[in-house]
């Protein structure tokens, strides 16, 4: 996938298919991308339909659940070493939260693909280099994904 993108989808299913397209350019080698991928929107936006589709893309058969309650979901990614840390900072309420997350250690790892639905809760712990997806839902149920590496 080139960046920057700007796509629209019309069902759960679409964002789903562009995760995982999205999800194996992230595993493609000299990709060079950052690491971190921050998605902003409002609930019911299609952050997590589109991590689901991540998951996918990167192999991971298991049903990638939100981690809405427990705030970190880690996954082995199959026939590699790098690990998806899938965070859901709604509930978090600031920094000293995010710190007791071991986020600074997910960051520092070189094989590590740290997903963040919520990053405006993570305030002054928000990486500079990273990838930032915008969703929004427009006219008829539509969904506009913006895609811009940071």
């Amino acid at each position: 996938m080139v960046l920057p993108s700007k796509i629209t989808t019309q069902s759960a299913e679409a964002t789903q298919r562009l995760g995982a397209e999205f999800g194996h350019s992230l595993l493609e080698k000299g990709s060079g991308l950052p690491k971190v991928l921050c998605l902003w929107g409002e609930l019911g936006s299609g952050k997590t339909t589109f991590v689901q589709g991540i998951a996918k893309g990167i192999g991971i058969a298991s049903r990638l659940l939100s981690p809405t309650f427990i705030i970190v979901r880690r996954y082995d990614i199959p026939k590699t070493e790098i690990v998806l840390y899938h965070l859901d900072l709604y509930r978090m309420r600031g920094n000293t939260d995010i710190e007791g997350l071991g986020f600074k250690d997910m960051l520092k790892d070189p094989n590590a693909l740290v997903v963040i639905e919520w990053p405006e809760r993570l305030g002054t712990f928000l990486p500079v280099r990273r990838i930032d997806a915008r969703f929004a839902v427009t006219e008829g149920d539509q969904h506009t994904i913006d895609i811009k590496e940071v």
